[in-house]
């Protein structure tokens, strides 16, 4: 059947249905069905004390909650503090009359009593109960078991964390902790105790002072006698707001208010800081408090009634229905849905914020803020705290004053230092925490410091710095007794006056912008005169630094394990002394070659001649197995054996000392000091000996002063920083480098590869010191002198040098390394060989040019004064063109006139090998 929709919009219901329809469609139509309208959540705010009837007259109404998910009965109950059985019954009877499903209370400081009774309630009935303003976080520290209160504030721990997060970052490390007897105080220092113990910062817990500070007058005494044997700066408290007052009166007239105290409280100890502090409250003060102090009673109420509205969305959304609220105070704790109601409030997200809440009822992650009651005697937001982190408005704290006044504290210093590792070590804050990783104070790195009267107005780097100094200045700091605030100069560097005017380190002291000045700063006679210097804490001087290189392997090597006179004795006149030596015997020998000659035994001839001799000698030397003809007389045998001594002794120490020499040898440019002539005439070398220094130190005025003509040479070759120069070194842009001993030999010490070396060990020239500079006439100056001298005879300065200033690497470690020989090590042996080569092929043709060319122009004769022999290979005619030629020539000198041969006068002993042999000449030599 059909509908015709223009007799329908004729029709008088139609606007009506499509009304109806428009609204069935609605998402909070769908969402709530009209037969099932969902109750309204009741909450009941409850106030302490009559002063909020004015604010909140009229804010509590349900039209103020309309933005919450379910729909809110505010219930306003104002309670008075001050009968506990009062404030019981009207609670009881308000949870009676409304069924409350949860309670928001506005938790000031001073609401103990309220805060206490509402803690039982919880426990009573499971009523879930939110804390609001976190001062009940403080008046229950530890709540008891099943207990449905939450707070919004912060926990004493985590008030705790906070405080030593503000002390690291301004390096107060030594503290005091004083306590009354005011509930949760032993859970106070129980636990600043572990902290510190379980801490990886260097905590010092002085002493820990608890007394009673009622104000009766009865305690006065001894509260005045405890606060007087106090002598640390940073001093942490634990009581409530009044106690506060009468400790601070006390502290006052033993002289703890002053400049060089600083006081650390929680915030049950402040109050409520919407109120003006009592007059017995010193300037500076330090408290650490929940974020929402500064929020507006509305919003603080808001939140608190949200947690329960949202956590009762999230049990009907996993239930489907909304629990009655509680009725009963006397009843006794049901196992109902009541306790999962309490579950769901426990992770609540409402407005961008996170409300999680640990098993205890405190906020996992509270938003603290740091505030120090100003000059104004105003509290003042001076710092953020919240997931660990700590974010502080100064770099240096402001102690007592508005940021731009001086500080008139006498046992605070500030201090100028200046970056030159080991001594001083910058590196930046961890970029997670923005805090130093370890245990390094905080340095602020001020621009332009000269240029500003007051130095804290210039802009600033938030570093962290570790090193040698640095420890010698924490260790000075427990020992002298002092605070500190820590800066890095960076108009200079040490120090260096430039028209009129110091500049660095020096300059910051000088012109009363530090107290103090520390780091490597050496000590002289011209810096004395302008400030005062302490004993000197660590010896230094100049020194200079070079670079190793990696030296070549000559190609002669293989021959320097003996110097050239013992080769030219060894070759050229034993070997051929004794060579001549065998022979001899040989030929004078009755069995050898002389008696074959006589004899005429031997056809042949004799074959063991003196070229034979060589090549036996040669063969022993380098006991090589090549076939030799041994010599046949005893004296001659007995000789040889001795050469073969001798041999085994040369060639044993030959290769004990060849590996020495075969290795590439590091090059070092040998200086003797800054005397030297590569330094005193360095374009006299070649190419010219290139050098410089660091400007503006010591150092440069030390050979500015001796050395001119040097300085002159060193200015271009001078470098930024030690960084730079050493870069420098390795590189080759420069050939040494003369600094303050004590950092090159760190330089040295640490360096990679270990290629920078001092010249001789380390040595040093115009030995001083390292001193802290002071101001002319300081009252620090003898205090410092004093604990430093402890310091070097209780060996701490040793452990400290040991940690930071001593490296793997040495100048005199000589260390024994395996490794292949390369081409290079052996590349003077391979050089032997091809000169053997060449000169092989220079006799091969020398020979060829005798056997083909000379040997037609040597004339027969039976008379001979030159017989051209050297070694008999056999019998042949060497004069025969039928016969190969059989041997080398060579030239023996026949004296006609006395007919002596080779000293011998037996001239029939030549006629006789000539007639016998028809002319054949036996090759004698």
């Amino acid at each position: 059947m059909g509908i015709r929709l223009g007799h329908l919009s004729d029709s008088p219901w139609w606007w009506p249905l499509l009304l109806l329809l428009l609204l069935c469609t609605a998402p909070w139509c769908q969402g709530r069905p009209f037969a099932t309208p969902l109750p309204a959540v009741n909450v009941a705010v409850v106030f302490s004390g009559s002063a909020y009837q004015q604010e909140i007259k009229g804010r509590l109404s349900r039209e103020n909650f309309m933005d919450l998910p379910l729909e809110v009965n505010p219930i306003t109950v104002l309670v008075n503090n001050t009968n506990p059985r009062a404030l019981l019954t009207r609670i009881c009877d308000t949870l009676a009359a409304n069924r409350v499903h949860g309670v928001v209370f506005e938790d000031n400081i001073g609401s103990e009593a309220v805060a206490q009774i509402l803690d039982f309630i919880a426990l009573q009935t499971a009523v879930p109960i939110v804390g609001i303003s976190g001062g009940s976080a403080m008046v229950l520290p530890h709540k008891g078991d099943g207990s449905t209160f939450l707070q919004l504030g912060s926990s004493i721990e985590q008030q705790i964390n906070g405080m030593f997060k503000v002390m690291e970052e301004y390096n107060w490390d030594s503290f005091v902790v004083i306590t009354s007897l005011y509930p949760g105080y032993e859970v106070y220092v129980d636990y600043v105790k572990t902290f510190t113990d379980t801490s990886y910062f260097m905590w010092e817990l002085q002493d820990v002072l608890t007394f009673d500070m009622s104000a009766d007058g009865m305690n006065d005494i001894r509260a005045r006698r405890l606060l007087q044997q106090i002598d640390a700066q940073i001093l942490l408290v634990y009581c409530s707001h009044e106690e506060a007052q009468y400790l601070f009166s006390m502290a006052g007239e033993v002289g703890l208010l002053g400049p060089g105290y600083i006081w650390i409280l929680p915030s049950l100890a402040v109050g409520n800081p919407d109120m003006p502090p009592p007059n017995s409250f010193p300037v500076g003060l330090i408290s650490i408090i929940t974020d929402r102090w500064r929020m507006s009673l509305r919003k603080r109420v808001r939140d608190g009634v949200a947690i329960v509205v949202k956590g009762v969305q999230s049990f009907h959304k996993q239930r489907g229905f909304i629990p009655e609220g509680h009725n009963d105070c006397h009843s006794p704790v049901r196992a109902s849905s009541n306790d999962t109601l309490f579950r769901h409030m426990l992770n609540v997200t409402w407005e961008h914020n996170d409300f999680s809440f640990n098993p205890e009822g405190y906020l996992i992650n509270p938003a603290m803020v740091i505030i120090t009651l100003d000059r104004e005697r105003q509290w003042d937001k001076v710092g953020n705290y919240e997931m660990g982190i700590l974010q502080m408005r100064y770099p240096v704290w402001p102690r007592y004053g508005t940021y731009l006044e001086p500080v008139s504290d006498n046992r605070h210093l500030t201090v100028a230092t200046l970056e030159e590792r080991p001594f001083v070590i910058v590196e930046a804050v961890d970029p997670m925490t923005g805090t130093c990783v370890s245990n390094t104070p905080i340095t602020a790195q001020l621009k332009n410091i000269t240029n500003s009267p007051y130095f804290p107005l210039a802009p600033y780097t938030k570093l962290c710095c570790k090193g040698f100094c640095i420890d010698i200045l924490k260790k000075l700091s427990r020992t002298t007794k002092f605070s500190y605030d820590l800066y890095l100069v960076t108009n200079g560097k040490h120090g260096k006056l430039v028209r009129g005017s110091w500049n660095g380190m020096i300059g910051e002291v000088v012109y009363k912008r530090a107290d103090m000045a520390i780091g490597s700063l050496t000590i002289n006679e011209e810096r004395s005169e302008i400030i005062d210097f302490s004993v000197p804490f660590v010896e230094t001087g100049i020194s200079v630094m070079v670079a190793r290189s990696n030296g070549t392997v000559s190609p002669s090597a293989f021959l320097e394990p003996y110097s050239p006179a013992v080769w030219v004795m060894m070759f050229v006149m034993c070997l051929t002394v004794v060579a001549v030596t065998v022979f001899i015997f040989e030929y004078c020998s009755p069995v050898g070659y002389n008696r074959s000659l006589v004899s005429a035994k031997d056809p042949g001839g004799p074959t063991f001649t003196i070229g034979k001799s060589v090549w036996l000698l040669w063969g022993i030397v380098f006991n090589n197995s090549v076939p030799i003809e041994n010599p046949k007389g005893t004296t001659s045998k007995v000789m040889v054996l001795v050469w073969a001594f001798f041999a085994v002794i040369f060639l044993a120490s030959y290769t004990a000392n060849l590996a020495a020499f075969m290795i590439q040898e590091q090059y070092t440019d040998t200086v003797s000091g800054l005397s030297d002539k590569k330094f005193q005439k360095p374009q006299e070398q070649y190419p010219p000996f290139r050098f410089g220094t660091v400007p503006n130190g010591s150092t440069e005025r030390n050979i500015r002063s001796n050395y001119p003509e040097m300085h002159a040479h060193m200015v271009k070759y001078n470098q930024k920083g030690v960084e730079d120069a050493l870069n420098s070194l390795k590189s080759g842009k420069l050939d040494a480098f003369i600094y303050d001993a004590a950092v090159l030999n760190y330089m040295a010490g640490k360096d990679e590869g270990c290629k920078l070396v001092t010249i001789g060990s380390g040595k040093v020239f115009a030995t001083t010191g390292y001193g802290i500079a002071l101001q002319k006439e300081s009252r620090w100056k003898r205090p410092i002198d004093l604990a430093l001298l402890q310091f070097l005879a209780d060996g701490d300065t040793q452990k400290l040098q040991t940690v930071w200033l001593t490296g793997i690497c040495r100048n005199e470690k000589k260390e024994v390394m395996s490794s292949k020989l390369d081409i290079d090590n052996m590349a003077g042996v391979f050089y032997m060989l091809l000169v053997a080569m060449g000169l092989s092929l220079l006799v091969f043709s020398w020979e060829h040019l005798l056997y083909w060319k000379l040997r037609h122009s040597v004339r027969k004769s039976e008379r001979l004064d030159f017989l051209l022999a050297i070694s008999r290979v056999g019998v042949a005619d060497p004069f025969s063109e039928g016969q190969g030629w059989k041997g080398y020539i060579g030239l023996i000198y026949r004296d006609v006139h006395t007919e002596a041969c080779l000293g011998l006068r037996r001239p029939w002993v030549l006629q006789r090998m000539w007639s016998n042999h028809h002319g054949k000449v036996d090759l004698l030599i």
